[in-house]
């Protein structure tokens, strides 16, 4: 049997125009995300932006409201210990006077002082870290009180920091360095005690040294003046900025109180001028380099004459 009906089949120009279609809808979709992700990417990139604009306005503005701090009582980046005492030098060696000695003192003859109308000039670079500073302290600190006392020298102490990155990471010998700055600044008269005991009893090279607090703790125990501005200097680390620039100028050079010397270690000792490269652990030894250098700059002052005034010639 036949039938009229025909299939609903779609026309090839009807085809077309749905398929058109359902492009148009994708490619619409697809432009609305495309849309959203450029909003969403410009939302986060502004975002970033404003947190990095706020960290560098807190920075900058950190920076203005701390500048830089230069200590007080130094002179070439040094102290110069004009108030020193026997007890500041923990356990001294005393010489033994002459003659023989007695059991159980020691057999080292006293050391000579330099005898010059001019006081000998001397200069010790010290990080706070270096063993070999802590020798050269410990053998040496007894006839540099000595001679300071008697006025046959001048000592200026300048605190470095060469061993920065040898704590850790704790950056101990610049922090020692800046906390002898805050000792020099706010009680100078006990600086020589504290560089004496920073030196004398010293933390391992390649140990964290010790915390700004112990730090703090060690410059009470030596009797500092004014207390909380000294422990409020070091634990804030006022004087960490000073330290740094310091140490830079020691090493372009040249040295306090000489021509041509830059600091290449430490402890390095200038006296009027003269680098010693003599035994640190031996006391006897520096003594005879100090009065060398004595005795050269007496023997200049005496060598040069003064020149008489010359009559004016008669008219």
């Amino acid at each position: 049997m036949s039938s009229d009906e025909t299939p609903n089949v779609p026309t090839p120009r009807n085809s077309r125009e749905a398929v058109r279609e359902k492009a148009q809808r994708v490619n619409a979709q697809q432009s609305r995300a495309r849309l959203m992700r450029r909003i969403i990417i410009g939302a986060v990139a502004l975002v970033a932006v404003a947190a990095i604009g706020t960290a560098v306005t807190l920075a900058v503005s950190a920076q203005v409201s701390k500048p830089q701090l230069s200590p007080g009582g130094m002179k070439d980046d040094g102290v110069v210990v004009t108030d020193v005492s026997v007890a500041s030098v923990s356990d001294p060696v005393e010489a033994a006077p002459s003659g023989a000695p007695s059991e159980g003192e020691a057999t080292t003859a006293p050391s000579p002082q330099p005898t010059t109308t001019e006081k000998v000039d001397i200069h010790i670079y010290v990080d706070y870290l270096s063993q070999d500073a802590g020798e050269f302290e410990r053998a040496n600190s007894r006839q540099l009180t000595n001679w300071i006392t008697k006025g046959a020298v001048t000592v200026t102490y300048h605190p470095v920091a060469l061993l920065t990155a040898s704590s850790n990471g704790t950056k101990y010998s610049l922090r020692a360095a800046a906390a002898a700055a805050c000792v020099a600044t706010h009680s100078p008269a006990q600086f020589y005690a504290f560089n004496h005991d920073l030196l004398d009893d010293q933390p391992e090279v390649g140990s964290d040294g010790m915390s700004d607090s112990e730090l703090a703790d060690l410059a009470g125990a030596v009797g500092v003046d004014k207390t909380k501005a000294v422990r409020s200097c070091i634990e804030d680390g006022d004087y960490v900025g000073w330290a740094k620039d310091a140490t830079t100028r020691a090493l372009d050079g040249p040295l306090a109180g000489s021509d041509d010397l830059v600091l290449s270690s430490t402890p390095m000792i200038v006296a009027n001028g003269e680098a010693y490269v003599g035994a640190l652990d031996d006391p006897a030894e520096f003594s005879q380099f100090v009065l060398t250098v004595a005795s050269d700059a007496s023997y200049q002052s005496t060598a040069t004459p003064t020149p008489a005034p010359t009559e004016a010639p008669a008219p």
